[in-house]
Parts: C-alpha cells; structure tokens; sequence
C-alpha cells in the first residue's frame, strides 16, 4: 500500500484513489479487446518475446480495469504533485536564497527522479523473479531486502510496517497542513468581513464538516467533487500567477543565497512538495503502455521536468515578488481587500477541504484495511469500529494543527522525516538489494557507492531537517 495524493482531486474514474492494484490477467486477449490497438501490438509483442525467452512479462498480466494513456498518465502524475506544496515554495527560496533555491530545486528534483526510477526498476524485476504483475511499495521492499545481503534479510520481515508507519506519518501531517491551510486561507478572508477570530477558531469551526467528509467510505462520491476541485485550483493557480506578475518583482534585498541555519526548512519543504513517491508506482502499474513511463523522453521525465520547473517558478516570481515578507503559503500574500484574491482563497480552501478525505483515506487503509479490520471481521459492529478510526485519526490532526498552527513548519517536518526516507533512502537500500548479487566487479561496487551515497544523504536531510524543524516548533511554544 502506498499513496501520496497532495492535489485537490487525485482520484480515478471509478472513484478510487491511485493506490490500488489487480490481479493478474487470464489472458492477454481479453485485455486487448478492452484496451484497443495500441496495447495489443504492445502486448502481442511483449507476448511473443516471453514466449521466445520463457521469462515472465509483468506487464502482459496485469489486468488493468481502465488503463490510462501516456496523456492520463502524466496529467494524474502532475496533479499528484501540485498541491499545497507548491504554494509554500516562494517560503522555501526565502530559506534558500533565489540562486541557491534554483539549483538545488533542480538538482533535489533530479535525484528525486532518479530513484523513483531506481524503485520502478527494482518493482519491474521482483515482479519478473517472482511471476507476478504488479507490487505495492511496501511489498517491492519487502521482496527486495529478501534479495539483498542476510543483514537486510533479517529486516525483511519488518520493512512492510517500517514504511506503513512512514506514509501514516506522511499522509497525516499532510492532513495536519490541509487543516492549517483550510483555516489561514478563510480566516484572511472573513476578516475583512467580520471581526477577527483567532486561526485556531477557525479549525473548530471546520472540524464537524471535516469529520462528516471523512465518514464518505466509497472516494466514488466525491468524484465529481473533486472534478470541481480541479478546475477551481487551475483558476486558482492562475489568479495567483497574475498578483505575482502584477507585483513589483525585484532582485533588491532579494539574498543570492540564505542562512544556512535555515536551509533544512528549504529541503523540508522541497521534499514535502516535490516527492510524488506514493502515486509513481501506481500510475504505471495502471498504463496502457507501461514500458513509455521510464524512458528518456517517458511520462516519469516529462513530467517532473514540468513539475520542477513549476516550482521553480512559483519559488522565484513569489519570493521576488514578496521578499521577506512572504508568507508561509502564497495566498496570504495577496491582498486582502480585492475580490479576486479572496475568490481565490476560498476556492483553494475548497478544493483542499475536498481533498481532505482523499489523503486520509490512505491512513484510513493502512490502519483500518491493514491492521485492524480482521480483529472485527466477526463483530456485528464493525462499521461503527471503523468510524470510530475515522474519527480518531481526524481528531488527531485537528489537535496537532491546533497545538502548531504554523503551515510552514509542518510542511518541513514531514517533507524532511518521512519524505527523506520514503523517497530517497528506501528506494536506494531496494535497488542495490534486488540486484545484490549481480553487482560483481567494479561496476558493482560503483552503484553501491552511489546507493550509499543516496542513503547517506536521505539520512541526513531526515535528521538535520527534523531536528531543525522540532527547533523551530520549540521555538514557537516558547514565544
């Protein structure tokens, strides 16, 4: 189970959220038939190079309900990624400094895509070894560390919870920043209206409406929601890039690069937006022509080349624009007396009120679905149990957005804890294990020096970026 869903409306046709896989197919012409020609000749030749090597073809058993195209494909993966992260970039290069936050956005983002390709790789050939279609994050790294040296053997075991724990973490402070962000955003607003009422009110007055949204167990009924949530968050976005170009950018006070002391908050925050770790493997699980994901000129490289370059653009223009006075999302910086800015706000806060239940309902799975659900197989009041967890876990992130109503160091907590890990530390420790025992000579030991070198370096943003940003949420308790 895996899933990142940081967009007001990433949830398929059928209302499900990009997480899920299916069995294996009883035959490749039934998945034609349903697909149409492009994926028959894909599949017929995919089909006729097993039969000629005897190896198991992943990709010709996957039995895809409704396949996306390479177009879907990258749409769903750029929309997984445009989120509330974004909005926090303009923050990130005050961090940064605007030369520094170029470069190491562009470079965090390029090895941010070099290990989503480690891991596709690695899922791609544990899927052929072991003649199945497809694998969930945890279960690619479960089955590789069984590959790797008995160290990592004996880890194994442990490395399906290891990173459910992780993506609760994530997808609950996710929940944590959705429930800060619904607040500021109205909150900016109403005042202008009517007297001003402190962020945390505003939280206890969206908590019933974010509890009920919760109670929806079928994502199919908030798929035309969250349709709408799309389109009002491309207007959004669009408003926004306007007050920025409106604005009177300038280089004048503007620092080349930041306080060191600050910079793990940039990488925290980077991550958080950046790392779409949870719908990779989903989405080409779900490709009509899964093989055009990972190439030069693929879906994968397509988009995070847009996606970098959006918030590399959304970083410079807004922090350009605002200098030291940016906020820790955009939207609070513009102006608060003009209708088109406060439109703005509300319909953010709409559509990421909308998308609440859709990144809870990956901690809801892991909690519920994974752990908890057998224990009340036999009890004639299951469903209530499960509202029960529904309820506690919305009850958690409402009180931890309550105890630090700061977006800002939210975002570069999690970003920095679970994202450094999820989506550059375990991606290198799965590959070198899958393929441990071909890595003979030197051309061996050079991809385990630079796994090793991923590792260290997803390690340490974890640390240093956690620690600074548990400084900084001491620092606000102790204002």
């Amino acid at each position: 189970m895996s899933g990142h869903i940081d967009n007001p409306g990433f949830i398929n046709d059928d209302g499900k959220s990009n997480h899920s896989f299916t069995p294996a197919l009883n035959s490749t012409e039934d998945v034609s038939r349903k697909n149409g020609k492009n994926y028959m000749v894909e599949m017929n030749d995919l089909k006729k190079a097993e039969e000629a090597t005897g190896e198991y073809e992943p990709y010709l058993h996957r039995d895809v309900e409704h396949p996306t195209t390479n177009a879907e494909t990258l749409l769903h993966l750029l929309k997984g990624s445009l989120g509330t992260g974004i909005l926090s970039m303009p923050l990130a290069f005050y961090h940064s400094g605007y030369l520094v936050g170029i470069i190491c956005t562009i470079v965090i983002g390029g090895i941010c895509t070099y290990c989503i390709h480690m891991i596709v790789e690695a899922e791609y050939e544990l899927c052929r070894r072991k003649k199945l279609p497809s694998l969930t994050y945890p279960a690619t790294a479960e089955l590789a560390l069984l590959e790797g040296p008995s160290f990592f053997q004996k880890c194994a075991p442990y490395a399906v919870h290891i990173i459910n724990v992780f993506l609760l973490i994530y997808q609950m402070g996710a929940c944590c920043v959705y429930t800060v962000f619904i607040a500021e955003n109205v909150k900016h607003v109403a005042d202008e209206y009517i007297d001003k009422l402190d962020v945390k009110i505003w939280m206890l007055v969206f908590l019933l409406p974010l509890i009920l949204i919760n109670y929806i167990r079928n994502l199919k009924f908030l798929a035309p929601f969250s349709t709408v949530a799309n389109v009002i968050t491309v207007a959004s976005f669009g408003i926004i890039l306007y007050y920025l170009i409106k604005a009177d950018m300038t280089f004048e006070k503007r620092n080349v690069g930041g306080n060191i002391a600050d910079f793990p908050l940039y990488f925290g925050t980077v991550l958080f937006a950046l790392e779409a770790i949870g719908v990779i493997m989903p989405l080409e699980n779900e490709m009509k022509t899964p093989k055009a994901f990972k190439g030069p000129c693929g879906v994968l490289n397509i988009g995070m080349i847009s996606i970098v370059v959006l918030y590399v653009g959304m970083g410079l223009l807004g922090y350009l624009a605002y200098g030291s006075d940016v906020k820790d999302t955009i939207t609070i910086n513009l102006s608060q007396e003009d209708i088109l800015a406060q439109v703005a706000k509300v319909m953010l806060a709409i559509a990421i009120y909308i998308t609440h239940p859709l990144q809870l309902y990956v901690a809801i799975d892991i909690i519920w679905n994974e752990y908890l659900a057998a224990r009340f197989e036999k009890c004639r009041y299951q469903v209530f149990y499960e509202y029960v967890v529904r309820t506690s876990l919305v009850l958690i992130t409402f009180a931890l957005a309550v105890a630090i109503p700061k977006l800002d160091l939210f975002i570069s907590l999690f970003g920095a804890f679970c994202l450094s890990a999820l989506g550059l530390a375990f991606p290198a420790i799965i590959q070198t294990s899958t393929f441990w025992y071909t890595l003979n000579g030197f051309k061996g030991k050079l991809i385990i020096a630079k796994n090793g070198c991923i590792v260290l370096f997803g390690f340490v943003g974890l640390i240093v970026g956690t620690y600074t940003s548990l400084q900084k949420i001491v620092e606000y308790f102790n204002e």
